[in-house]
């Protein structure tokens, strides 16, 4: 009876490990492969050489990392924010709910689109300040000669689709801090701000570490997004990997490409777990 004890939990992992085994690291691994070959197959540096010295590579991996920069702490107060919001169980709650996690059922490319024509020399954003009297005439808002303003459009795009999912997760982490805590804080006297800085984030430290992780992964593969509303006047990672492969029909150096996503992605996990440790109790 107690073999059988130990081994149950084994048994319900089981399955998920053999999943992420198959589907995940076996592929992993066959692209690190990839990229660590050259075009005959032999054992080779020669597709890293490649892609350093791809005249792109500065742009798209700053790019990219621009990107990552500037919405990861917009999306996470917003979705602080939404949280909170949403926890606090007001009148229409569930209203509010629906209309932060509407942009969780449209895809990437559809989002891109939607922000294309709000952007757009006639769009509605040009649009609505003409008839009120801001501008004279539409602004170029997507020009190719305004890196920066192109960053600016896709940080917006992308704070507006995917902070629901940060969001999600933080409700759930706020919903399984007991409310005495919060309560007796406010007892104390403790402002709004003192309870969310002293009490709220450090037992939500859990739901953070998830909620920063998934979203710098998918941070670092933003792809249709940019493509959509900056076209070729911005260059991120992901598209230098399907161009690659693709346009130039070599898939050893889209792998290179993919491996360098993927070494960004999990250094990026290791300082989010160094930065915000949780403590056992809080894993419970």
């Amino acid at each position: 009876m107690t073999k059988r004890r130990n081994l149950a939990p084994w048994l319900l992992v089981l399955p998920s490990a053999l999943y992420l085994a198959v589907f995940f690291a076996t592929p992993m691994a066959q692209s690190f492969a990839l990229a660590l070959q050259d075009s005959a197959g032999s054992w080779s540096l020669e597709s890293v050489q490649l892609m350093l010295g791809d005249p792109d590579f500065g742009r798209a991996v700053s790019a990219t990392l621009t990107l990552l920069v500037l919405v990861i702490p917009i999306q996470l107060a917003l979705a602080l924010a939404m949280a909170i919001v949403i926890n606090k169980r007001l009148r229409g709650t569930s209203l509010w709910l629906y209309c932060y996690a509407l942009p969780l059922a449209i895809s990437e490319l559809a989002a891109g689109i939607v922000w294309v024509s709000i952007f757009t020399q006639r769009g509605w954003l040009n649009s609505i300040l003409q008839s009120l009297g801001i501008l004279d005439r539409g602004v170029i808002w997507m020009s190719g000669e305004s890196y920066w303003m192109l960053i600016g459009i896709i940080v917006v795009a992308e704070a507006w689709r995917a902070t629901s999912i940060m969001m999600i997760i933080l409700v759930a982490g706020l919903q399984s801090i007991p409310d005495e805590y919060l309560e007796a804080a406010e007892v104390y006297g403790a402002s709004l701000w003192q309870r969310i800085r002293r009490v709220i984030l450090p037992m939500l430290r859990p739901s953070l570490q998830v909620a920063l992780i998934l979203r710098v992964i998918l941070a670092i593969q933003v792809f249709a997004t940019a493509v959509a509303l900056a076209g070729t006047g911005l260059t991120v990672m992901s598209q230098q990997a399907l161009d690659w492969a693709n346009d130039i029909d070599n898939d050893n150096v889209a792998a290179a490409w993919a491996g360098l996503m993927l070494v960004i992605s999990l250094t990026a996990t290791v300082g989010i777990l160094w930065l915000l440790p949780v403590r056992e109790e809080q894993r419970q």
